[in-house]
Order: structure tokens, then C-alpha cells, then sequence
């Protein structure tokens, strides 16, 4: 009943700012653009808040500013605004002698939530609060629907990730989460290009689905009258261009797979995809631990992390295990001597409840145990490496045993946030591993690659021996940012489909 009551409240406040909105375009132009600020609210405090109010009385600082009236407390000749701007919020006082005439009249029916611009001078109050004491101000920009209340804030995590507007206005740390995504690709592409890794961009639409095993989105080209899938992993096409003597190249790249949402996928997410000739796995290993201290002093100033109340050292170097090390090490009751047999593989499987395909193989069966069993307890950084052949179609076959790849995973909070391996560089072996991939999509398969011809066509050039290294954007800014969810650090993350009436 109070839901109901209050939306009939807000729609009775929606229904008055409307007819506010209606007489200010009755009147002329409703929503000018001609008011220019000269500075921001964090200017102002950085510049003058230790300055004492003689000193601003003295000085008569001008300043221009603008913003959204988040609090407004109206008394009978002079009245306070809580101004706040892309950096910080300002105190305004309005004085009805001071301002030209009718404006104090009209300001008193602004409202929270309204854009205006204010110009005066600088002085501190009694309480020795920065405020701007206006000369003149404008309505720039009506609100017509009410913020919420004040002290309650936007809470509901719904509306926050539907209304991301919303939650940016009213919740400084949602602000901050995304200053620092935005900090740590910059510090990222810094990293990559003091390495003298070229940046570059591929397509995002492909006419084959390639470059990791998921289920890709499809779309149609009417011009052209072609199927085309939404990119799952630029992959490919990176090592393309070191075919074409790109030794070293990176791309910040939107991926799409359609899978399930959780706290930890979301359909549409970012990568660092990456490729180096003449490396190998182990070398990414290390760069990914340089990487992340790097990240770390910039944003900290410290090694040393805390998510979720929890103590992380990102000095390197990590642990390093191999999947059947780490499968035999969490499943004390497994046996190691058929760590490798399908038939012993499968019944302990069905022991763990796990769901078993027709096109499973020992691999898979391992790396389904693995996920299953060990993943959730890899909080400390750790890499995983000697992933099966099975699951890594475009890895290098370890030269000493061909049961595995030389391939890792980078884990840490039970988190996967990175995959990276020596490439396979060999056509022949390439183009038999796709004919796999082919055979378990035709078994029902609805995350196996595709046959990619010009692949093959471009390893039948030459790729040197390569490296390559894809970090998930999304969780690495989760840990940075002591974040829950990865809808938490994406501005608009994916949500059924809202039902207006």
C-alpha cells in the first residue's frame, strides 16, 4: 500500500513540475544554452577553502557555476542551494535584494533535481562554509521527475542498474567505481604502450564465430544476404596481423556471448586481448604480474589490495599449478593414476553431479572437475596451467606431452580473469583441431568453433611462435574496486526488458 501511495505522490509532483515546465515555455525559451561556467565546485574548495573570510571579502572572487540543485532550504529574504557539478557540490546562497527583480521569486519555485547556473562572488558563512553568494542566476534545464529522498538515496540495486542516471546523481561511490574503470584501462593502455605494443582495432561483426568456444549471438546483412555473428573474441583476427608482421599487438575490444547472466558474466563484456611473437606463455605470466602491481600502485600506492575485507599481496610471482595439480590437491579422495581415464573421469563425475555430454573426452571431463571442485577456492593470485588439448583449440600442444597445452589461467577470489597460452602456430594441427570442433557441434555442441578457412589459409604463411593473453576488463575493475557484482562496474549492464504502461 505505501509503494502505491508513493507512486501516486510522485506522479502528483510530476504532474506540478510539468506545469511549471509549461508556463516557462509559455514564457520564451525554456531550456537555454547560453550560460557559461568559469569554474568547477572541487576548484573552488582546492583553490579557496583554506582562505579565511576576510581574505575572500577582500578579494571578491567571481565565479560561475552550474549544476543540479541537490537540496534547497528556502527562509523568508535569503535561501541556501546544494549545488553539485562532474567534480564536487557548492553551497549558493540566494538573497532576494541582491538578485535583479522577480528572480528570487522565481528561484522559490525551482525544485531539487532542477540544472540552474549561478554567478556571484565568494564568502564564507558563520559555520565557515564555502558558499557563492549569487548575483544572478538561470533555470537551465526543469526536472519534471523527483529525485529520490534524500537520506534514502537510490538503494533498490534494480533500479540502480536500470536507472544507472539516477544512481550517478545520488550515489558518489557508484561515481567513483566508474572513475576508476575508466582510470585503470588508461593506466593499462600506458602499460601496453611503454611496451611498445601497437593498438589496434578488429571487426566486432564476423562472418565466422571464432576465437573462443562459446555460443555466439547471430545477426543478418540484408545487403549482403549473410548470417553474421556478434564477436566472441578478436582472437583470430589479432594473430592475423601478426602473420602480417605485427609482432606485437593489443586491442581494448567489446566481446559478446550468449550466455547466462550472474554476477560475474554479463552478455556484452571488455577484453584485453593481446599478442606478441617470439614469447610465450610464460612470459605473459609474467607480464600479467607486472600488470597488476602496476595497476595497483597507480590506484593505491601499494602492492597490497583488500576486496571484500579480504588481504590480497599482488607482488609477484603467484603460485603456478597444473589443472590435474590442482584437481588432485582439492579432491584428496581422486585417484591420480587415472587422472586420465575417461571411464574413471566420467564416474567421478557423476559423483559430483556434473552433466556429461556425448562429446566429452577425458579433457573436458577434467576441466569440468576443475571448475566444478577447485576454482572457488583460488582465492590468493594464482595461474593454472597445462590446460587439456580437448578444451584449448588454439593452443600449442606442450612439446613433452600432447594430453595438454601449454596454456593458463590466471585466477585469484575464485575468479578467472585471465587466459593466456603459446599459440598454435601449425596449420595442419590447426585445421584437424577446428575438424573437432566441427564434429561436437554437430553432436549438439552450441559453444564448439567453426571451420575458419582463412585462418588456416593465413598459418599456411607463417605465424611465428606467438603468445597470447586475454584479460576480463570487467572482473579486474570488480577487484579494484571492491565491487560484488560485475553489473557494479558496468554503466548499463544487460536486464530483461522493462514493461512501461
Amino acid at each position: 500500500m505505501s509503494n502505491q501511495r508513493n507512486n501516486i505522490n510522485e506522479n502528483d509532483l510530476i504532474k506540478e513540475r510539468r506545469k511549471k515546465l509549461s508556463l516557462l515555455k509559455d514564457r520564451g525559451n525554456a531550456f537555454p544554452n547560453q550560460f557559461r561556467r568559469t569554474i568547477y565546485a572541487d576548484e573552488l574548495h582546492n583553490n579557496y577553502d583554506a582562505s579565511t573570510k576576510e581574505q575572500l571579502e577582500k578579494k571578491q572572487i567571481k565565479a560561475s557555476v552550474a549544476g543540479r540543485v541537490m537540496a534547497k532550504r528556502v527562509m523568508g529574504k535569503a535561501s541556501f542551494v546544494k549545488l553539485q557539478d562532474v567534480s564536487d557540490q557548492i553551497q549558493i546562497r540566494f538573497e532576494r535584494d541582491r538578485l535583479p527583480d522577480g528572480l528570487y521569486q522565481e528561484f522559490k519555485k525551482w525544485d531539487v533535481g532542477d540544472i540552474i547556473g549561478v554567478s556571484g562572488v565568494l564568502f564564507k558563512t558563520n559555520t565557515n562554509e564555502l558558499t557563492v553568494l549569487a548575483d544572478n542566476s538561470q533555470l537551465l534545464t526543469k526536472s519534471l521527475r523527483p529525485l529520490p529522498e534524500k537520506f534514502h538515496g537510490l538503494s533498490d540495486q534494480e533500479t540502480r542498474y536500470r536507472q544507472r542516471y539516477v544512481d550517478l546523481i545520488m550515489n558518489e561511490e557508484s561515481r567513483l567505481v566508474f572513475e576508476s574503470r575508466s582510470k585503470i584501462i588508461s593506466i593499462i593502455r600506458k602499460f601496453m604502450d611503454s611496451r611498445a605494443f601497437l593498438e589496434v582495432e578488429t571487426p566486432m561483426m564476423h562472418s565466422v564465430p571464432g576465437g573462443a568456444v562459446a555460443r555466439p549471438f547471430e545477426t543478418h546483412h540484408n545487403t549482403l544476404d549473410m548470417k553474421l555473428y556478434l564477436r566472441i573474441a578478436p582472437e583470430l583476427f589479432l594473430k592475423r596481423l601478426v602473420v602480417g608482421g605485427y609482432e606485437k599487438v593489443y586491442e581494448i575490444n567489446r566481446n559478446f556471448r550468449n550466455e547466462g547472466v550472474s554476477t560475474q558474466h554479463n552478455p556484452e563484456f571488455t577484453m584485453l586481448e593481446l599478442y606478441e611473437a617470439y614469447a610465450d606463455y610464460e612470459d605473459f605470466m609474467k607480464l600479467i604480474e607486472d600488470l597488476m602491481c602496476e595497476i595497483s600502485s597507480e590506484i593505491f600506492n601499494s602492492d597490497t589490495i583488500i576486496y571484500q575485507d579480504q588481504e590480497i599481496n599482488l607482488k609477484g610471482p603467484y603460485r603456478r599449478l597444473t589443472m590435474e595439480q590442482s584437481i588432485i590437491e582439492h579432491n584428496p579422495d581422486i585417484d591420480k593414476k587415472n587422472i586420465r581415464d575417461f571411464e574413471y573421469l566420467k564416474n567421478y563425475s557423476k559423483k559430483l553431479n556434473i552433466k556429461i555430454e556425448n562429446s566429452y573426452q577425458a579433457g573436458k571431463l577434467q576441466a569440468e572437475i576443475f571448475e566444478k571442485t577447485c576454482e572457488s577456492k583460488l582465492l590468493e593470485p594464482t595461474f593454472i596451467y597445462a590446460y587439456p588439448t580437448e578444451v584449448s583449440p588454439l593452443s600449442r600442444r606442450n612439446d613433452n606431452d600432447s594430453f595438454i597445452t601449454d596454456r593458463f589461467e590466471f585466477f585469484a577470489l575464485g575468479r578467472e580473469l585471465a587466459n593466456g597460452f603459446s599459440e598454435l602456430n601449425d596449420p595442419e594441427d590447426q585445421s584437424q583441431r577446428f575438424l573437432d570442433q566441427v564434429e561436437k557441434s554437430n553432436a549438439g555442441d552450441d559453444e564448439a568453433m567453426s571451420f575458419d578457412h582463412d585462418y588456416i589459409r593465413a598459418l599456411e604463411y607463417g605465424l611465428p611462435p606467438t603468445a597470447g593473453l586475454g584479460i576480463g576488463i570487467d572482473r579486474l575493475v570488480m577487484l579494484f574496486t571492491n565491487s560484488v557484482s560485475i553489473r557494479d562496474v558496468l554503466l548499463f549492464p544487460y536486464m530483461r526488458q522493462e514493461k512501461f504502461e
